[in-house]
């Protein structure tokens, strides 16, 4: 039997979509307040949701200085790290330790392995979708994971009895908006800051990147002569 993979593309552009900052931002705070008021972990709360600006900010800094200016990299084929590859790295395995608040520890490990296992298949579809090139996606994920790891490792999530509808509202939130929230906007907004900042009219490429430099102009014969 010859495998039929014309639903592939389809698979690849629903998961991107758990990458989006419009479906997990809103996500992370509500995991973040609930934390703060019911679980008596603000100081874990506030740690994610500073990491979590912090690598925003840097994310699209990188998207603004190539889009701008044009600062990459053509041997790295970089053009700025990948905001879906950072968001979910940085929110899911996060998301889905508070989705297990009431489980032993051995579940709660199982989930953050699962939310990272989650980011790796978004990092991967914005490969699958051309969206990014690796070194692009690998610094998004790294970045991400970063922050996940940081808030685990320093700060405490205590164990205490949640109400059924925070994990449901949770993943019912990310099983929902990839099919119907509309298109993300994110990129035509840091596009227009970035020319807005820049000055100029065109935004830079990864065609630019790549574009061989112009051969240089030979010298006049007089100015030759009098080298």
């Amino acid at each position: 039997m010859i495998f039929d993979a014309s639903w592939l593309p389809l698979f690849w552009r629903g998961v991107t979509r758990l990458g989006e900052a419009q479906i997990l931002l809103p996500a992370a705070l509500l995991a973040a307040a609930w934390l703060s008021w019911r679980v008596r972990a603000g100081q874990a709360a506030l740690m994610w949701l500073v990491l979590l600006s912090a690598a925003a900010g840097l994310t699209t800094a990188t998207k603004v200085a190539f889009i701008g200016w044009g600062l990459g990299s053509a041997a790295w084929d970089f053009t700025g790290i990948s905001g879906h590859a950072m968001f979910a790295a940085a929110v899911h395995p996060l998301l889905l330790r508070v989705m297990a608040t009431n489980a032993p520890p051995r579940t709660q490990s199982l989930a953050i392995a699962t939310g990272f296992a989650l980011a790796l298949l978004v990092a991967q579809s914005r490969l699958e979708v051309h969206a990014h090139s690796v070194s692009e996606v690998v610094t998004g994920f790294g970045l991400g994971a970063a922050v996940s790891l940081a808030v685990l490792g320093w700060q405490h999530i205590p164990k205490m009895h949640a109400p059924p509808w925070v994990p449901l509202l949770l993943l019912a939130w990310l099983m929902a908006l990839p099919a119907g929230a509309p298109p993300s906007r994110t990129h035509d907004m840091v596009t227009r800051l970035s020319l807005k900042l820049s000055g100029r009219h065109q935004a830079f490429t990864r065609h630019d990147l790549h574009k061989p430099p112009p051969p240089a102009l030979p010298r006049h014969p007089l100015a030759l002569a009098g080298a």
